[in-house]
C-alpha cells in the first residue's frame, strides 16, 4: 500500500509517489521490501525479519533512519508483541510488516486525522499517538483494580490476590520498558541528525515525548502502589500467621498440665492412694477443670485470646 501525505492520507500507486514533492508512506511485506528496496534509493539493507526484533528503536544511517517497533498488545500484555521494521528519509517512510499492525495503525490515522499543514513529521506524530492513544485509560483501570485490591486486603478478602498482583506488576514492568523505548525512539527523531525533518516541526516529537513521559511516570506510580499492596498483603499474612501461632501456643500451654496429670496417674503404682479412693477420679476431674478455666481466664486477661 502506498499513500501520499496531503490534507489526509491518499492511497496511490507505486508509480505515483515518484517525483512527488509530497512525502509518502508505504507499507510492504518482507518479500515486497526485498524485491523493491532498490527503488526507494535509501542506500540501506535493513534486517526486516521480525524474529530479530526485540524492542522499539531507531538508528541513524548515512542517508536514512531505520529501526523497529515492538508493541505489546493492549488487550493482552502477555500475548506476543506486534513487531515490524521501518526505514525513512526526507521523502517518506516505508513500513516492513507481515503482521498487518502498521497497516491497522495507518488506517486509524486515515479515519481520524486531517491536516491543515501536512508533513512527514505530523504523520509520524499521529502514527505514534495511535500506539498509546488509549494507554491512559488502561493505566487508570490498573490503578482502580489496585485500589479494589487494597480494600480487599483491609477486609481480609484476599483469595487469589497474590497471583493477580504479580500479574499486574509484570504487565506494568513490560509497559514501563515499552515507554522507555518510545522515549529513546522519539529522542532519536528529535535530534534530526540527518536533517530529514523541518526544525519547526520537531515540536511534534517533543509533544509525543512529553506524553509518553507522563505515561511512564504513571507506570512508576502504579508500580509503587502495587509494592505497597504487596507489603500490606505480607503484613496481613504475618498477622494471620501470628494469630494462629498464638492459638496453638495457648492450646499447648493449657494441655501441658493436663498431660502431666494423665501421665502421672497413668503409671498405676501400687501404693498410689488415689487409685483406691472413691474421690480420686472426681478430684482429678475437678483439678483438670480448674486448670482449664484458670488458664483461659489468665489468657483472656492478658488479651492473648
Amino acid at each position: 500500500m502506498y499513500y501520499l501525505i496531503g490534507a489526509n492520507l491518499t492511497e496511490v500507486s507505486k508509480e505515483d509517489i515518484r517525483g512527488q514533492k509530497q512525502p509518502y508512506v508505504a507499507v510492504l511485506t518482507r518479500g515486497e521490501w526485498m524485491r523493491e528496496k532498490g527503488s526507494f534509493d535509501m542506500g540501506i539493507d535493513i534486517e526486516s525479519d521480525a524474529v530479530g526484533i526485540h524492542s522499539t528503536k531507531a538508528e541513524v544511517n548515512y542517508d536514512s533512519l531505520t529501526g523497529t517497533f515492538s508493541l505489546p498488545s493492549r488487550t493482552d500484555i502477555d500475548a506476543p508483541e506486534h513487531q515490524f521494521a521501518f526505514a525513512l528519509d526526507e521523502k517518506g517512510i516505508v513500513f516492513i510488516d507481515d503482521s498487518g499492525t502498521a497497516q491497522n495503525i495507518i488506517d486509524r490515522v486515515r479515519m481520524t486525522k486531517r491536516w491543515r499543514l501536512p508533513s512527514l513529521e505530523r504523520f509520524l506524530y499521529d502514527f505514534l499517538e495511535q500506539i498509546v492513544i488509549k494507554d491512559r485509560e488502561m493505566l487508570e483501570r490498573y490503578d482502580r483494580e489496585l485500589d479494589d485490591m487494597e480494600d480487599s486486603v483491609q477486609d481480609r478478602d484476599i483469595e487469589d490476590l497474590s497471583d493477580r498482583l504479580a500479574e499486574i506488576r509484570g504487565h506494568i514492568r513490560d509497559l514501563r520498558t515499552h515507554y522507555e523505548d518510545l522515549l529513546d525512539f522519539t529522542q532519536e527523531l528529535e535530534e534530526n541528525e540527518n536533517n530529514f525533518f523541518y526544525n519547526d516541526n520537531l515540536r511534534y516529537f517533543r509533544l509525543f515525548f512529553n506524553r509518553v513521559e507522563r505515561l511512564l511516570n504513571a507506570t512508576v506510580a502504579i508500580s509503587d502502589h502495587a509494592k505497597l499492596i504487596r507489603d500490606i498483603y505480607k503484613a496481613h499474612l504475618d498477622i494471620k500467621q501470628n494469630r494462629i501461632m498464638t492459638i496453638l501456643t495457648v492450646v499447648t500451654t493449657i494441655f501441658m498440665p493436663l498431660t502431666l496429670i494423665v501421665g502421672w496417674y497413668g503409671m498405676n503404682f501400687r501404693n498410689m492412694p488415689e487409685l483406691e479412693s472413691s474421690w480420686g477420679y472426681p478430684a482429678v476431674i475437678v483439678v483438670s477443670t480448674v486448670i482449664l478455666v484458670g488458664s483461659l481466664l489468665f489468657f483472656k486477661k492478658k488479651k492473648w485470646l
